[in-house]
């Protein structure tokens, strides 16, 4: 490289520039503090660089210059590098290195590697040790590398208890210094070669202590803990350090006499005072207690009622009472002798009237009345029947040209059909018509037929009078003759005459079962010299008794 002198400013070093310039270039690589010879002030380097640049290679001004084109590119840039990164005109961080570049600079982390390992392609990376040999690895001893250092692991092993020293030899451990408690409490440790004993510490206490688990102290025995006391029943044993004492337990007193806890009685000694009803003495205490009926409250001293009911004692109804219950029962039903169980009252045979006209049915805590299944329906009140009329209801069975009567308990289909010479002249009535003049029965026969409808029950007192007959209207002087002329066969009817012009037909035998007659009373009339007969056809019914 040739030399060239600048004519410098004024301040400035009047050496040869490019010398002055390789010489601060050389200082600073060599990162070394500038001495006399390059130490160029920031100033002369500014005014250097903007000299530079006013000149230029091919500048002919009165500051000339002497070199190659060369020479003035590398001064430039030894000036740039100088200026950005010499004097720290630049943006690198503390952890990062200023590099020049053509006109610029960039800046590069510095990597700091550990001990152990080296940089490479700006990553650190392990050493190993054994293979380039910088370990301190013994000749009993096989190098092993390991991340960032390396073992020395020797050659020959030695046995349990025994550990290998530095050159390689085998020393035996001493398990009692390098073991965290080795020997259990009481024990200390005894080191023997290639392993180590455990010798029980003997330690000598006074009658009521015995020595700690270590070995290291006496301590108290608990007499009472382990039972080694000579406290009686009703006693409590109590712990002193070295002894032990004997109390009497609540409840009993001590008996200097006997030397023992007698029991002491609440009961007696307290009377009255501890228990609202009996109090029962029991070993060191007492206990109270309830009559029947009563529970022990909360308490443990007053009695409470108890609802025996709760529990359900009787077979219907209880009510309870201080201090017991009460059984008793629903309407229809008595209490037995027990005093729990309710039967039920049978009605229709302990009733003393007749609860029922027709038929009583016991039920369950009551009765019912019933009726016969046909011909009677129930009646508001619950024990009578009342007859259906079965004609009003139409209820019945009767064909159109027959007339329904209704009797006690049924009803009965009649016919009131008039017989040759007749004419009916209303539903009940026949009249004779006409007779030819050569019968002599048709011009004796009545004059008049009616049919009639009679009832009656059973029980009917007899004799008794069930119907009359005579002329409607009745003239002085007339007078009638009364007779039964069919359906008297068993002579159950009989008539009699109760004036001149009044007869009656009487039931003069008693029926003992319902039963339905078909009489014909006949009644001949005396009127004016001429005798006229009328017939009565009578239905009688006798019917069972009104339900």
């Amino acid at each position: 490289m040739s030399l060239f002198s600048i004519r410098m400013r004024r301040g400035c070093w009047p050496h040869s520039a490019l010398h002055a310039l390789f010489g601060v270039f050389l200082c600073t690589c060599n990162t070394v503090l500038l001495n006399s010879a390059c130490s160029i002030s920031i100033r002369c380097l500014s005014h250097l660089v903007n000299s530079l640049l006013e000149i230029g290679p091919h500048t002919s001004l009165p500051y000339r210059a002497t070199g190659s084109r060369t020479d003035w590119n590398i001064l430039s840039q030894i000036l740039m590098f100088l200026l950005m990164c010499v004097t720290s005109m630049h943006s690198c961080q503390a952890s990062e290195r200023c590099v020049n570049t053509v006109g610029s600079f960039v800046c590069e982390r510095t990597v700091t590697c550990p001990a152990g390992f080296q940089l490479r392609n700006q990553v650190c990376e392990d050493i190993d040790e054994c293979m380039v040999r910088s370990h301190n690895c013994g000749q009993r001893f096989e190098c092993e590398n390991t991340e960032g250092s390396f073992l020395c692991n020797p050659k020959q092993r030695c046995l349990t208890g025994f550990t290998q020293d530095s050159h390689g030899n085998c020393i035996d451990i001493n398990e009692c210094s390098s073991l965290s408690d080795p020997c259990s409490a009481g024990f200390h440790c005894i080191n023997t070669v290639g392993s180590y004993t455990c010798q029980r510490k003997v330690i000598m206490c006074s009658q009521g202590y015995h020595s700690s688990p270590d070995g290291t102290r006496c301590i108290d025995v608990d007499e009472c803990q382990t039972g080694n006391h000579g406290c009686g029943e009703g006693q409590i044993c109590h712990n002193l350090p070295g002894s032990y004492r004997c109390d009497c337990q609540t409840g009993y007193l001590y008996d200097a006499l006997r030397q023992v806890c007698s029991d002491v009685n609440e009961c007696w000694s307290y009377p009255g005072r501890l228990c609202a009803q009996t109090c029962e003495n029991s070993p060191g205490s007492y206990q109270c207690s309830c009559t029947a009926g009563f529970s022990l409250a909360f308490d443990g001293k007053n009695c409470e009622d108890l609802n025996e009911c709760d529990s359900s004692p009787c077979g219907q109804e209880c009510a309870n009472i201080y201090g017991s219950y009460q059984c008793y029962c629903r309407q229809g039903f008595y209490l037995k002798e027990d005093g729990h169980t309710c039967e039920d009252i049978d009605e229709c045979s302990q009733s003393i009237g007749n609860l029922c006209v027709f038929q009583c049915v016991n039920i369950p805590g009551s009765y019912q009345c019933a009726c016969p299944p046909n011909g009677y329906t129930m009646s508001t009140t619950g024990h009578t029947c009342r007859d259906i009329d079965e004609c009003t209801t139409g209820v019945h069975n009767c064909s159109t040209e027959q007339t329904c009567s209704n009797v006690q308990g049924g009803y009965r289909c009649l016919s009131f059909s008039c017989p040759p010479y007749y004419r009916k002249v209303s539903d009940t009535r026949c009249e004779r018509s006409g007779c030819p003049a050569n019968s002599v029965d048709c011009q004796t026969s009545p004059l008049r037929i009616t049919y009639y409808q009679l009832s009656f029950q059973i029980n009917i007192v007899i004799p008794t009078q069930i119907f009359r007959i005579g002329p409607s209207p009745a003239y002085r002087g007339d007078n009638i003759a009364i007779s039964i002329t069919h359906g008297n066969e068993e002579n159950y009817f009989s008539t009699r005459k109760l004036n001149s012009f009044t007869g009656a037909v009487y039931l003069q035998r008693q029926v003992t079962q319902p039963r339905d007659f078909l009489i014909d009373v006949e009644m001949k009339l005396l009127r004016q010299g001429a005798f006229t007969t009328f017939l009565a056809r009578i239905y009688v019914f006798i019917t069972s008794n009104t339900l």
